[in-house]
């Protein structure tokens, strides 16, 4: 059965730190169990913040980093040298710094890539390198914004309806770039563990709203779940309107 926990840090700095040695241990524990792993990076400052304390840390050489698959919750469909994409900043921030395998590193295309501006046949093609790789998935990182959108389903979206796709085209996101790829939740809700990571007020009433069951057409995050466990790591602004801690 699916457990749910909240850890409440001090700060954005010291979320990004603990979260980062979660990281190595539950990789390394992965690794050690099945002999690989598989990742889901999301971006976002939250996200990159973590990489970055992940980069840093002398802890990250215990990870085997050829034998992890990394994926992307969701991208913006900008050009591949964009400041706006995913994958720059967590090859920045990480993955330009340890010893990954190129061809374990599955990206969304951009859109000077090899489906030109077709954001269509770029979520298709990504949807194909699911199924082929990632049945499941064994950590799903993931952000939220204010409104209650994870990955790129925005509330009352297109997206947030499907079910039967596990990678979506969105066009016309109510914030900056318009049009992105993403998983689907029902995609998310493969991943053993999926794990909310966000600090600041402005998320206060979506951590809480989500943690007290809201649906999720209204607040998409409320449908990002993991099959083992779902863990919510905030800092105290964001955990600021919880009655309680949920474990």
């Amino acid at each position: 059965m699916s457990k749910t926990e909240v850890v409440v840090y001090a700060n954005p700095d010291l979320l990004a730190a603990a979260a980062a040695a979660r990281l190595v241990t539950r990789l390394v524990d992965v690794q050690s169990a099945k002999g690989s792993a598989s990742l889901v990076l999301t971006g976002g400052g939250t996200g990159v913040a973590v990489l970055e304390q992940l980069r840093d840390s002398p802890a990250r050489d215990a990870v085997d980093w050829s034998r992890l698959d990394i994926y992307w919750g969701d991208e913006r469909f900008v050009p591949a040298d964009s400041d706006e994409r995913n994958e720059k900043a967590a090859r920045e921030a990480l993955l330009d710094h340890v010893p990954v395998d190129p061809e374990r590193v599955h990206v969304m295309a951009a859109s000077d890539g090899e489906f030109g501006d077709d954001v269509d046949a770029a979520a298709a093609a990504y949807a194909e390198v699911v199924a082929k790789y990632a049945p499941t998935f064994d950590i799903t990182l993931l952000g939220l914004g204010g409104e209650g959108h994870t990955a790129s389903v925005f509330p009352e979206s297109p997206a947030v309806y499907e079910t039967v796709r596990t990678v979506v085209s969105v066009r016309d996101c109510p914030k900056p770039p318009p049009t992105r790829i993403s998983l689907t939740l029902p995609t998310i809700r493969r991943s053993h563990d999926v794990w909310l990571m966000t600090a600041g007020e402005a998320k206060a009433e979506a951590v809480s709203l989500a943690l007290a069951g809201a649906g999720e057409v209204q607040l998409p995050v409320a449908g990002a779940r993991g099959q083992r466990r779902t863990l919510w790591l905030l800092d105290r602004s964001a955990a600021g309107k919880l009655t309680k801690v949920h474990a």
